[in-house]
């Protein structure tokens, strides 16, 4: 298929010299071409320029379908590189418990949290965590994802971690988006293991991890490395497990306190570090000059109430910064890429330009898919969004309670809802 997008009011994110990551004061930078077009052949982008140079570069060529874009934003689809996605059901009880004052902590102490909803998964069969699990990636289509890392962590035992990834395996071979999978034994202590830690983490390295490499079911591998979950020693311990098996660690860190997890992330060259509410001079001047992504999640820190994390000191600092939603049950249920940029700006105090890196090129390297994805360039994927009529970038994080996205083309093919 071939497809002509003309007339693009401005074409934004775009890359001639494509980049791996943007950092620092480059994260307020972003190319747009005015009056553009964007050409797709197949599954990548071919062409882009100005319209100016349309008619003398393709006056002979035939486009099987045309896209007026007047007065329209053509952008490349967010990359989300934070997610739980498949679970069994929502846990808005612990919603109303949060109302009335009780602390995520107290929450998940009392048996809810990840708790709950590793009870519920156990007891539900795999088509309904499946099909729920695709309602989800259509609704984060509609509002411009095409790409996705999705987690396991509500099974917390060696059956049902194989069995959500086994559903996340199902959801990447069936859905448009990009899927990338992330094991995440070590999301919360069960409550057969409260007094024994180790033994938990014993079972994950000795049988959750050799299972699953040798199954091919996990891209990356993960671990709550937080207050009140799993120490900097349990965590090393798993990474290194999982390194000898080829699983590049992402790591939830500092999310509850200063914990040591940006570390414990660098020292085994994390491709990212997520969530970072708690981040001082050492966890900033750690980061630097490393090949780790830090990941911000403002949504899980909008409806938790919890501190923000200081992300113009680490773009200050010359850090790169990605921003991710957290779609799960319990502490961000949504992943409308839309509102997380919204946030950025709003709560974070990032610039509009600063805010489409954080969500394109910066997430797609927290997955592992900016060489393919992220930006608009030359042979990459042809995942872009169409906008609705709109003066400019920054009508879209300004108007944070709408879905402003109006076609979505993912591997050069448009997608219906």
């Amino acid at each position: 298929m071939k497809l002509l997008l003309e007339n693009i009011k401005e074409l934004v994110q775009v890359e001639d010299n494509p980049v791996a990551f943007c950092a620092g004061s480059e994260m307020a930078t972003v190319k747009i071409i005015k009056n553009a077009f964007l050409i797709i052949q197949d599954e990548l982008i071919q062409d882009f320029g100005p319209m100016s140079q349309l008619m003398n570069v393709y006056k002979d060529d035939d486009f099987l379908i045309e896209i007026d874009c007047s007065d329209r934003l053509v952008y490349p689809c967010y990359c989300d590189s934070h997610t739980h996605l498949v679970y069994p059901a929502p846990r808005e009880k612990e919603f109303v418990d949060r109302i009335r004052g009780l602390s995520y902590e107290e929450i998940a102490r009392r048996g809810g949290g990840i708790l709950n909803s590793a009870k519920l998964l156990h007891e539900t069969p795999d088509e309904k965590l499946y099909y729920d699990a695709m309602e989800r990636i259509s609704e984060i289509m509609k509002t411009g994802t095409g790409a996705v890392e999705i987690k396991s962590g509500y099974g917390l035992n060696t059956e049902d971690e194989i069995r959500m990834l086994k559903i996340i395996k199902w959801v990447k071979e069936t859905a448009p988006v990009c899927v990338r999978s992330t094991f995440l034994g070590a999301h919360a202590i069960p409550a057969d293991y409260r007094n024994n830690v180790s033994g938990y983490v014993d079972l994950v390295i000795n049988e959750m991890i050799p299972q699953i490499a040798s199954e091919e079911l996990a891209d990356f591998i993960d671990v709550f490395c937080d207050k009140g979950f799993f120490s900097v020693e349990d965590t090393e311990r798993i990474l290194m497990a999982g390194l000898k098996y080829g699983l590049r660690p992402k790591l939830h860190a500092n999310e509850l306190g200063h914990t040591g997890g940006v570390q414990a992330g660098v020292k085994y060259n994390a491709l990212s570090v997520d969530h970072l509410e708690y981040m001082g001079k050492e966890e900033i001047e750690c980061l630097k000059g490393t090949e780790t992504m830090p990941t911000v999640l403002p949504g899980a820190a909008f409806f938790l109430g919890m501190k923000l994390s200081p992300v113009r000191e680490m773009i200050n600092a010359g850090l790169p910064v990605a921003l991710a939603s957290d779609y799960n049950p319990g502490s961000s249920p949504t992943g409308n890429m839309n509102f997380i940029s919204s946030l950025g700006c709003i709560r974070y105090k990032m610039l509009p330009e600063e805010v489409i890196n954080a969500t394109t090129i910066n997430t797609a390297y927290a997955m592992g898919i900016s060489d393919r994805l992220g930006s608009i360039a030359r042979g990459k994927t042809a995942n872009v969004f169409i906008t609705g009529e709109m003066p400019g970038i920054e009508y879209l994080p300004y108007s944070f309670g709408s879905n402003l996205v109006e076609t979505v083309i993912l591997n050069g093919e448009i997608q219906s809802f």
